[in-house]
Order: C-alpha cells, then structure tokens, then sequence
C-alpha cells in the first residue's frame, strides 16, 4: 500500500528519500496511529516532508492515493467497489459532548457507519439538499457536505465547516507554500531565513536549559543559569523602486517589507524612482524636499550589510545609459555609474523582480539590468527569494 504512496509522492517532486519512508514504517511498526486516517496522514507528513513548499503537493498525493470517499461529480454517485474501508473507519473521538455521542449511537457505531455510506451510495441517483439521511448538501446526515453530524464523512465539498470530518487533507491549508504560486508575508519568511545568522549578544535574560541542567547536576542543587538571547545578526540594506509601473506591486513589495522588517532587527531601505542615481529617499512624501546623497550611503554601511534592490526595471534604457536620462530630472550621471558604485561596495547584492519572468524578455531595460547585476536577478517568488538569499549567503 505504502509503495506507490512514496512513488506518487517522487513523481510529484517532493523530495522524499528512502530512510524518511523507512522512518515512517517504524512509526507504524510502533504503534504511534491505528486504523486513524488523521493520525497516519499527519505522522506520514512529519516522516515525508522535510520542507513547508512541498506540504501542499503531499496533500494532494494524499487524497489520491488514500481518498477514501470520491467526490460526487455532477449528478453521478460514487463508486463503492473503489472505498478502502479500512481508511475510513475512525476511532471514537476522545472529548464527544453527551449530545454528539448520541447522534453517533443511533447509527450504531461507526462499523454501522461504514456499512450506511456503502448502501446508501448504492442506493442514491442523484444530488440531495439537507435533511439527515441522504448524501447531500446541509443538514445533518453523517455524509456529504456543508451540513453537521460529529462523525461524518465529507463528500464534494472543498473544505472544512465544523472541522469534524475524516479527510483533513482536503482542506490543502498549505498550498500557498508552493514556490510557483504567489507570496504572502509568512511565505516570505520561510523564503528569507537562509539569511539568518544567529549569535548571542546582549545583557543574560533568556533561561539557558542545558546549562541549569549541568550546573545543577554539577553542584548538588538548582542553579538556575541564563545566557545572551540569540537574535539574527544579518545586517540588511535595501532599495525599492517606487511609483509608475511599480503601483502595480504594490501589494507583493508590501508583503516583502514587511516579512523584511519582521525578520532583521538590523534592517536599513531607501527609495528609487526607476534607476538608482545621485539621491534617494525614506518617506515618499518628502522626495523632494529630503534626498539623501547616495555617496553618503555607500560611506556609511559597509560591505558587511546584504544588499536587496526591489523594482520591475521597466524603463526606458536611456535612464540607465546615458546622463540626462531620468524622466523625473536631469542626472549628471549615467544610471549605470551609480549602479556599478552600489556593486563596487557590495558585489554580491542582487535584484528582485516582481513583473513575471517569463515577462522580462519584452523589456530591454530587464535585460540590461539583469546584465549589470552579472546575472543576479530575481524573480519575487518563493524559488525567486530562496535563490536569493542563497546567493547573498555567499561569501564574495
């Protein structure tokens, strides 16, 4: 049964190995689930998936693999022959209300549960709404969908409403941690802490467990022990385009600010309208009357800071090549002298996308940016930010 769960799960590109498969027979081995679909499918994810991004492509192997009850599709019933019994039989739960209790006892057990859903998918035609026996929509029969009954089993609806039902995978509640969909602010955490790099500093204030448990041992009595608390001593500088076709990343370049400002305590960001010349600025509401020089940045944050420019590089290429160029004023410079400045003080910095990349073809200006950058430029996808931050990981 279990061999062609781990061959899905392969041919699905979630990167499972051999000793995890192993690992998860010696759970069954032990006893740690029994004839409890919910308890296997959560001990065969803690066994199988190593990494969030693939939790939502196991879920899906899952229900094709164990999917207990098919779908009602259209106005056809399920085909009873295809129900592996033994999946979705379920033990009684451990906290039923007195009333919950009774509703399972007046099919008499869930052995009488199993043998209902078989006969009455066998003597169904069609689709019911609510009431409490047929497979249908509402109400409060133990099988079908959008209704209630403590042990019900779900059947053609998308996710859970009462969270009582046997197949929890449906709910896919992680398919957002997939590298080809779109980010969110905890995606990009996930996506951003290869950059972390964590040391002790500061005053003793956080409990030091092992070290309580040595001394004591050590001594013949408690003594407590404390120890620096550990904080990400990443030291992040970045640029974000803003304005023109940026407003319509607006939403994507928030998120990453966000998870950015949450994630470094030591994190420094400026504003740029296109290309990077001789002034940026923090607070888009006083560009004009607050530009900060660019030299003074490239003096004051040394080469140990990561360095993340944001922005579509959409533009015309005379703002990137030629003096004059800007559309908002005259630069004395070229855009692509500052920009060799910026890689001359931080040669591993790289630029993050957020047009589609598939995209970036169309615009000579992505490509001329892409070149100056020697290549490191990004797409704002999770696969996008982990290759990233694995490139700024790097030591140059």
């Amino acid at each position: 049964m279990f061999i062609p769960f781990f061959l899905e799960l392969k041919a699905a590109r979630v990167p499972v190995s051999l000793r995890e498969y192993l690992s998860l027979l010696e759970g069954l081995g032990a006893g740690l689930v029994d004839y409890d679909v919910e308890g296997f499918y959560y001990l065969a994810r803690a066994a199988l998936v190593k990494d969030e991004r693939h939790i939502d492509r196991f879920d899906q192997v899952f229900s094709r693999i164990f999917k207990g009850v098919e779908a009602l599709a259209g106005e056809n019933a399920v085909d009873v022959e295809n129900i592996p019994e033994e999946w979705l039989r379920r033990l009684a739960e451990k906290h039923l209300t007195d009333e919950e209790k009774k509703l399972v006892e007046t099919l008499g057990g869930f052995e009488k549960l199993m043998e209902t859903l078989k006969q009455r998918l066998e003597e169904q035609k069609g689709r019911h709404q609510g009431g409490s026996k047929w497979i249908g929509t509402g109400g409060t029969s133990p099988f079908g969908a959008y209704g209630y009954n403590p042990e019900g089993v779900r059947i053609g609806q998308h996710e859970s409403r009462n969270r009582r039902a046997v197949k929890v995978w449906d709910k896919r509640e992680f398919r957002n941690f997939d590298d080809s969909v779109e980010l969110g602010t905890r995606n990009i955490k996930i996506a951003l802490k290869r950059l972390r790099r964590w040391v002790r500093e500061g005053a003793e204030e956080e409990f030091d467990l092992p070290g309580t448990i040595h001394a004591t041992a050590e001594h013949g009595y408690l003594d407590v022990q404390t120890r620096p608390e550990r904080r990400n001593a990443v030291k992040l500088l970045m640029f974000f385009d803003v304005g023109g076709s940026m407003d319509d990343h607006i939403k994507s370049v928030e998120e990453l600010f966000s998870a950015a400002r949450a994630e470094f305590r030591q994190l420094e960001y400026f504003y740029f309208h296109n290309c990077l010349y001789e002034g940026v600025w923090k607070d888009s509401r006083r560009r004009y009357a607050e530009v900060i020089p660019t030299f003074d940045l490239l003096h004051k944050y040394g080469p140990d800071y990561k360095v993340i420019v944001v922005g579509d590089a959409s533009m015309s290429p005379y703002e990137i090549a030629y003096p004059g160029g800007s559309v908002e004023h005259w630069n004395p410079e070229a855009g692509v002298v500052w920009l060799g400045r910026l890689l001359q003080q931080w040669p591993n910095a790289v630029w993050l996308n957020p047009e589609n990349e598939k995209h970036w073809g169309y615009t000579h200006s992505v490509a001329m940016i892409r070149d100056i950058f020697g290549g490191r430029m990004f797409p704002l996808t999770l696969a996008g930010l982990e290759a990233a931050t694995k490139q700024l990981s790097r030591k140059h």
